[in-house]
């Protein structure tokens, strides 16, 4: 399907969004049909989330938004199909031949490993990303510049070096830092490598251990050993399992600083990242730009354009530590 079909069928849900409900009724088909009202003329957007947890959850919530707010209305306009592949990369997979078998105007493919299963199966309708750290590093596109294909996104690259910086703030004596990622993650593995450049900066050291499931978490987190401060980066598996990690720092009086404000919600202590619902929503302005004719192949990987600085005091008399007062007056969300 070429991009001027993906254009008339955006004009013309658009259109149906601006009539009457009386005329919506009219014109839908009957129940017997078998059909959602309006799925003869809806744009259909197949989204693809590699696993639940709060920020993917977000950035979907944020996307699906963006169309409610530009005058889509959803089961008339538009229809979402929305599946999750439970963090299996083979689901992810078979997701995405079901999109292409089933002809969707647009994909929303959200974190890496759905992206990177989309990109390799959906050639011919547009795929927008979300919750990608490193899109050039996945082989998600060309450049951030000119992705040069039909992919094109977000990007949540967090703001790494201002993250330890963080934990310096918090402990200036600290010397040790520990993380823990998906040994599967390209998007960990670049944050791991700024991280451990930054807190080199800093005459910090940054200890590292791996896992390949979420169970396997709590041990990983123990393994860590003697540090001052645990990081925790946009990694799908410690997302999803942010307490295991908690729990430990918790029990061993450490402090844990999160790369974006679910982990601070989840009980680490702080972070200053980016909201993924907003993200998820910028993504979304972006598809309908594709659906009204922008090319993806020419439009620009986006980042965030939001960051925010987020504490939990709670999390933090939890491992013992009092957080400055200055970083807490200038923090623009507090969790008491």
């Amino acid at each position: 399907m070429s991009h001027s079909s993906f254009r008339r069928r955006a004009l013309t849900a658009l259109g149906l969004a601006a009539t009457t409900a009386l005329a919506l009724t009219a014109c839908s088909p009957a129940a017997s049909d078998g059909e959602t009202a309006g799925s003869g003329d809806a744009i259909v957007v197949g989204i693809s989330q590699f696993v639940q947890h709060p920020a993917l959850d977000a950035a979907t919530a944020g996307f699906k938004q963006a169309f409610i707010d530009a005058g889509y209305v959803e089961g008339e306009t538009i229809e979402f199909d929305e599946k999750n592949a439970n963090a299996e990369v083979a689901t992810a997979t078979t997701i995405s031949q079901t999109f292409a078998n089933d002809g969707v105007d647009l994909v929303l493919a959200v974190a890496t490993p759905a992206a990177q299963a989309a990109a390799q199966n959906l050639v011919d309708v547009p795929v927008l990303f979300t919750a990608v750290t490193d899109p050039v590093a996945a082989d998600l596109v060309a450049s951030t510049e000119a992705p040069g294909s039909n992919v094109t996104g977000t990007s949540d690259m967090s703001p790494v070096a201002d993250q330890i910086d963080l934990i310096a703030e918090i402990l200036p004596d600290a010397k040790k830092i520990g993380i823990v990622y998906g040994s599967g993650e390209v998007n960990s593995e670049v944050q791991v490598e700024m991280a451990r450049e930054a807190a080199e900066k800093l005459g910090m050291e940054v200890v590292e251990q791996t896992v390949t499931n979420a169970g396997e978490l709590k041990q990983a987190t123990e393994a860590l050993g003697d540090v001052d401060a645990i990081y925790t980066p946009s990694d799908n598996l410690v997302a999803s399992g942010i307490g295991s990690i908690v729990g430990v720092a918790e029990e061993r009086g450490i402090l844990v600083v999160g790369s974006d404000s679910t982990h601070v919600e989840g009980g680490a202590a702080a972070t200053v990242g980016i909201d993924y619902e907003k993200l998820g929503y910028q993504t979304g302005e972006m598809a309908i730009r594709i659906l009204d004719g922008a090319d993806p192949a020419e439009m620009a990987v986006e980042t965030s354009k939001d960051l925010e600085l987020t504490v939990n005091l709670d999390a933090a008399s939890r491992f013992g530590i009092e957080l400055p007062a200055a970083l807490v007056e200038r923090a623009a969300n507090v969790i008491e």
